[in-house]
């Protein structure tokens, strides 16, 4: 028997990044956006919380040629 199992997490990460001096408060918010956006940031972050939301089951019917 196959089952497809789906679990839904809530995960937020934590990224200690440095942000160039005199930037006003939304030029920070869109260097950062940009740098996620780029895929800069992803390497910087880190996972600090994983809350568990759901978990659900799906069998899934086989044919005959699935169980050889």
């Amino acid at each position: 028997m196959k089952v497809v199992v789906t679990v839904v997490e809530k995960v937020q990460s934590v990224a200690h990044i440095d942000v160039p001096d005199g930037l006003s408060t939304d030029s920070i918010k869109q260097h950062i956006v940009d740098r996620y956006n780029s895929g800069e940031i992803l390497t910087d972050l880190n996972i600090f919380h994983v809350d568990f939301e759901s978990i659900s089951a799906k069998i899934v019917k086989q044919t005959p040629e699935d169980s050889v």
